[in-house]
This record gives C-alpha cells, structure tokens and sequence, in this order.
C-alpha cells in the first residue's frame, strides 16, 4: 500500500524527493541500500553504424565516461532518493579518484565501507553501442581486500536493505548476514558460463526478498519456456520473482501471496542500454521499500530503465525525479483523450501523487567525454555532454 504522506520534500541527499518520507521513523537504519561489488571506469561510444570490422577502423559519433560496474546500482539508488552505501576498492590512479568523486561528492553516495588500494590501476570497460545492442572489452586485476582496521574502512551498516548480484558457485557470505539483520536483499544474476544452470549453486537465494534474473536466465534455471511460468516456479525459492521481459516488459509473482503483475515496457529510442537492467532493480527497490502495490513497482522499474538508456553510460544515465516529473508532463500534454497512450497514462498515474507540480530544475552529471581539462578545478565531475548526432 502506499502510504498517506507522500508530500514532496527534499531527500536525505539533497535530491528533490524522498521516497520514504513518510515511512522514517527515530531509531530506523540510517542507511537504506547497503551493496558491493566492482567499480570500473567505463568509456563508452555512441553512434557507429555497425560493429567493428578487423582490420580496420570505426569512429564513433559520440563518446562519453562514467564509473561503471556496481558504480551504475549505486548512483540509480542515490538519484531515486535512497541513503546508498557502497563497499568497494577504488585504484590510487586518476580513474579512480574520478570514480570517488563522482560517486561521493556529485551522488551523495556514502564510501565509508570503501577503501583505495596503493598501486591497484581501476578497472576499465570499454562499450560500443551500435544498432540497439553494445559489445564491450574490460580489463582489470581482482583488488586485494583491506587489512582489518584498515583507515577508512568500516563494516557494512545497518540497513533497510541490500543489493546483491549472485554468480553461481561464488559463495558470499555477507548476504547472510546482511538478511539476519534485518536487510531485505534482492539479487539479480548474470549469465551462467559454467551452463549448469542450477539453482542449488545459488545458495543465497533462501536470504533474499527478491529475484530478479532476466527472461533467458528465469528460464534456464526453472526449465520453463515461458517467462512467466519460470516467474512463478522461481517463487518456491524466494518470496518474490521479477523477470524482465525485454521489449515485453516485466512481470512479477509473489509467492507468499500468489499476486502477480505484468507491465509493458516503454518504448523508446535507445542511446546506450548500458546498466539499464541496475537502473530497473533500482526502481523496483525504491517502490517495495516506499510499500507500493506490486504492479506500480513494475511500472516504475521499467520507467527508470527507459529514461536510462537515452543517455550515455550506466552509472550517469540514471534519472532523478526531476526527469521523471519532465516525463509525466510530458505524457500528460501530449497525450489526446481515447487513444491508446491514455491507457499508458492510467498505468502511471500513482505518479501524480508522488510528484512535484512542476518538474524541478535538476541537472544531473552525465557522462563525460574526457576527465578534466587543465585549469579547470573540479572539471572530472562537471557535467558535460558530448556532441553527438546518433
């Protein structure tokens, strides 16, 4: 349910709406999303007519960087509201003071569980976006973890909830703990190279809330063919299953209340899809931590991850509420009685009462085509924008 006091206010971080305004009480964990994983540098080009061909040489039309990896969870959480806290290493080079700043400084993203290695270079990914899809290259080393008591670094806070992505056969322990005290975990899942697809080497699933794997993966480890089969068989080993559909949408089930809910995706001409599948659980969090119907979390998820993917990058793209607002505006004035976008217009009506009146003038970092220009203090996390024509 949706709580009685949705009234707009400044967020924990200075951004323009708090989703769980209504829901903080004294003595609540300070920190909402707790999560962890690999920051990389992503550099990301934009507009090339087709994939690389060896031997020769592409140039693209656009050209952005941003923090990258676990960087893109991190900074769609914060953008939606949400006191954020990530536990990662970060390369003592200058990717990883850009990564630092950005995060920390320009999304209000607490690092305190974070720590800098001496001499470990940042990992980096390069992705290509071309004809609706991206081909990417990364490199990087496994960083050393901190000594105990190491500066600057302290054990995962108390929080309202984690994210966690499960690799199979890849034990992690703190997700155990993390839901023993009193964390909701959701976890998502990357493809399975080993080809198993066994859900038995996902042991964290029974600490979870919830699941969200993608369409392909849902079925591999339920042995369905239907998304929606896989959807609900998913639920009988944790309480609720998401499983993107691609151009389909989304659909849900939740197993302790037999509930399920379907969305349509929003269609949209897509920039970068890089970190759009982040930006989705990103919003789905936000909803089931801000207690809303099933099926308005769905909706909400999908509209993130939509917005999302007309930027450059993952991390950068991410909407905050003001974008979101500009949208439903949007949708609201172009939008003539009887037509089928009316029908969109219903589905994304809890909007209304979440929303300023008028979309706030909010600009957001986006990806940068370099990293700063000499004599230009704090030019690494200026927002700027590239050229582009794609």
């Amino acid at each position: 349910m949706t709580t009685d006091d949705q009234t707009p206010r400044p967020g924990p971080l200075g951004h323009a709406l708090d989703p769980l305004a209504g829901l903080r009480r004294p003595g609540d964990p300070g920190c909402d999303v707790y999560l962890t994983g690999t920051v990389f540098l992503d550099i990301i080009f934009t507009g090339l007519d087709s994939a690389p061909v060896r031997g020769t040489e592409s140039w693209a039309r656009g050209m952005g960087s941003s923090p990258g990896g676990v960087a893109n969870m991190a900074t769609a959480l914060a953008r939606l509201g949400l006191r954020t806290s990530l536990a990662a290493a970060f390369g003592d080079d200058k990717y990883g003071e850009y990564c630092w700043e950005t995060l920390e400084r320009g999304e209000g993203i607490d690092l305190d569980a974070s720590w800098t290695v001496p001499g470990w270079h940042s990992p980096v990914t390069v992705s290509m976006a071309y004809e609706g899809e991206r081909t990417m290259v990364s490199h990087g080393h496994e960083a050393p973890l901190p000594g105990e008591g190491a500066p600057g670094v302290r054990r995962a806070p108390a929080a309202r909830s984690a994210v966690a992505s499960l690799s199979p056969g890849q034990p992690q322990e703190w997700i155990a703990a993390a839901a023993g005290g009193g964390s909701l975990v959701f976890a998502d899942v990357g493809w399975d190279d080993t080809g198993a697809w066994d859900l038995a080497a996902l042991p964290e699933l029974a600490h979870c809330e919830a699941f969200l794997p993608n369409a392909q993966e849902a079925m591999r480890y339920t042995r369905t063919e239907c998304p929606r089969a896989a959807a609900r068989a998913l639920t009988e080993r944790v309480p609720l299953a998401v499983v993107t559909m691609g151009a389909e949408g989304a659909y849900a089930a939740d197993g302790r209340t037999g509930e399920t809910a379907e969305v349509p995706a929003i269609v949209v001409e897509a920039l970068d899809t890089t970190g759009a599948g982040d930006v989705f659980v990103a919003g789905f969090v936000t909803g089931t931590l801000a207690r809303w119907p099933l099926a308005d979390r769905l909706a909400f998820a999908g509209l993130t991850a939509a917005l999302s993917v007309q930027e450059f990058g993952g991390s950068l793209s991410a909407p905050g509420w003001g974008e979101i607002a500009a949208w439903w505006q949007r949708l609201c004035s172009l939008t003539p009685a009887g037509t089928p976008m009316e029908r969109a217009m219903e589905r994304y009506a809890f909007l209304e009462r979440l929303l300023p009146c008028s979309a706030p003038p909010w600009p957001r970092a986006r990806a940068v085509p370099t990293l700063g220009f000499r004599g230009t203090p704090g030019a690494a996390t200026v927002a700027q924008r590239d050229d582009r024509t794609a």
